[in-house]
């Protein structure tokens, strides 16, 4: 999907089966955030968990550029507020307002800065181009990382990689991101960064059982939230649950025909 064309819009949506394609597009300020772009990422973020036709994200950026940040002079006066109104039905796309139920796949290339890294932690799966180029950059203008990467951060990466970039403002280039953790793949470049993000995604939108992934994020999310324990309560009623499914039938079936199975998310 690297040659989709761009359209007026500062995200454009597009699917592409049961994946959706969240692409940055105010290339020509190299992806800043502005309050219209904010809401508008935050409603495709709301359209993906929203419905059920949809089973896996791909976010990714037009342009030379992933983000560059927030532009400041036209976001300031929320950011001293401390606070960002999603529009209705949207979702945070830094995922603060949690549950979630779908996965994402981010594909990056060139700048990564600031708010672009905790959009990446955010994030489930992350494929990055050999050229990109990451900051955490907040500590350089006298504030600090308010997305998520002060805990995310050091959760994926480790603490010391972590505060290593976090206090320093630094930057650092992709084979860093990805011998940390902060990505998971390195591509060529930006289009086969978005070629192999959008093929993870359709992996999992397709060859996955769609209830399997929702209980795999509850699961997930219940022991980051309570611990193991909590989760560990879920395991057999939740694996007896899928069981039950058309879907877990169709996984069994498909086992003993040797074949792919074919989900329907019932």
């Amino acid at each position: 999907m690297s040659s989709m064309p761009a359209s007026t819009s500062t995200v454009t949506v597009e699917r592409d089966g049961h994946v959706l394609l969240m692409g940055l597009n105010r290339p020509a300020k190299r992806n800043a955030f502005t309050k219209q772009m904010l809401s508008e990422l935050s409603a495709a973020y709301g359209l993906l968990e929203a419905d059920d036709d949809l089973r896996c994200g791909v976010l990714f950026a037009h342009g030379d550029h992933f983000t560059g940040g927030l532009d400041m002079l036209d976001v300031g006066a929320e950011l001293t507020s401390g606070k960002f109104d999603a529009p209705k039905g949207g979702r945070d796309p830094w995922r603060l307002d949690g549950p979630w139920s779908k996965p994402v796949v981010a594909a990056a290339h060139g700048w990564v800065m600031t708010l672009g890294i905790e959009l990446l932690l955010a994030a489930d799966i992350r494929v990055a181009a050999q050229d990109t180029q990451f900051a955490q950059y907040e500590i350089r203008r006298g504030i600090y990382p308010f997305g998520g990467a002060t805990f995310r951060f050091p959760q994926q990466a480790g603490w010391g990689n972590a505060m290593r970039w976090i206090l320093t403002g630094e930057e650092f280039d992709a084979a860093e991101a990805h011998r940390i953790g902060l990505v998971q793949e390195l591509a060529a470049d930006w289009p086969s960064a978005i070629d192999r993000a959008t093929e993870i995604a359709t992996l999992i939108a397709e060859k996955s059982a769609p209830l399997g992934v929702r209980t795999v994020f509850a699961s997930a999310q219940l022991a980051h939230e309570y611990g193991e324990s909590a989760a560990i309560e879920r395991l057999r009623p939740d694996i007896a649950r899928l069981l039950s499914t058309a879907d877990g039938a169709e996984g069994i079936q498909s086992f003993i025909e040797r074949r792919d199975a074919v989900f329907t998310g019932r």
